[in-house]
């Protein structure tokens, strides 16, 4: 049995749960709501407080969703009731991130500044310190989306392992190679 799966979830008070005959889960909290199609063959049943995803067979693909539905489940609770958080750093000389809106600019070394529209599920704050390296803040209800953005923003400078230069997610370790004079 998958353990995953298995676990229930508890639900916080302030979040209710709509599960409608198509089996979509509506999640409602306190910071927004979150839809999901839950596979055909999976239950989601609701008793005092907690919920439990069931599947009716051992068959492979069943047990392959029942971990991946309650964990999706999850999820959309944790982003109602608390919301995502994540934050990228710019290491390099001259990279900067200003935003206008929803509407983020990059300055990466390229010749041309890059201009990148978030959704708007998706907040948006850039914090330029003195001394420090300018970060992206991103937050959103929504894991799943933000880790997207997340990954497409860092794809416009991936971090180099030779002096770390790029963007990359903040307390990210990246593996350093040493150079051509470490040959000798």
């Amino acid at each position: 049995m998958s353990r995953i799966g298995k676990a229930p979830i508890d639900l916080p008070k302030g979040v209710e749960i709509n599960v409608s005959k198509g089996n979509l889960v509506t999640v409602k909290g306190p910071k927004g709501e979150l839809m999901q199609q839950i596979d055909a063959d999976l239950s989601v049943k609701i008793e005092d407080g907690v919920l439990t995803v069931e599947r009716p067979t051992e068959q492979k693909r069943h047990r392959a969703m029942h971990g991946l539905y309650r964990s999706l489940i999850n999820n959309m609770v944790t982003g109602v009731t608390k919301g995502y958080v994540k934050e990228l750093e710019l290491v390099g000389v001259g990279y900067r991130a200003n935003n206008t809106g929803q509407l983020l600019e990059l300055l990466l070394g390229y010749s041309h500044p890059i201009m990148f529209a978030l959704p708007p599920e998706v907040k948006l704050e850039t914090i330029s310190e003195k001394g420090k390296n300018p970060r992206i803040k991103l937050e959103s209800i929504d894991k799943q989306l933000i880790g997207q953005i997340a990954a497409k923003i860092r794809a416009f400078r991936k971090p180099e392992p030779y002096k770390g230069k790029g963007i990359r997610f903040v307390g990210e370790e990246i593996r350093r190679k040493a150079g051509k004079a470490a040959a000798k």
